[in-house]
């Protein structure tokens, strides 16, 4: 099945694939089974295509506070404009976005 999405998607010319929520969650699951403090007052940096769109900033945003994580940095960079685009998502040192 997964071969005829991406044959469809190779002959559409749609290329962008991205790591779908449910398999983070499988994994970020496996890691906390192993040990439950595994990302307890960890910085996590996800370099992105898009943060906005991004399944991984998603997940991590949303377990934030759950996860225990100190702070989570998710980036871009914007080829075309020749600027690097950051977006902090949370920090528990400021309790701000």
């Amino acid at each position: 099945m997964a071969n005829k999405k991406l044959a469809a998607a190779k002959d559409a010319k749609k290329d962008e694939f991205y790591t779908q929520y449910e398999d983070i969650q499988r994994e970020v699951n496996a890691y906390l089974e192993y040990n439950p403090d595994t990302f307890l007052d960890k910085v996590v940096l996800l370099p992105c295509d898009d943060p906005e769109w991004s399944n991984f900033t998603r997940f991590f945003a949303q377990n934030f506070e759950a996860l225990g994580l100190k702070k989570l940095i998710s980036t871009s960079f914007a080829a075309n404009a020749k600027k690097e685009k950051n977006m902090v998502t949370k920090n528990t040192a400021t309790g701000s976005n």
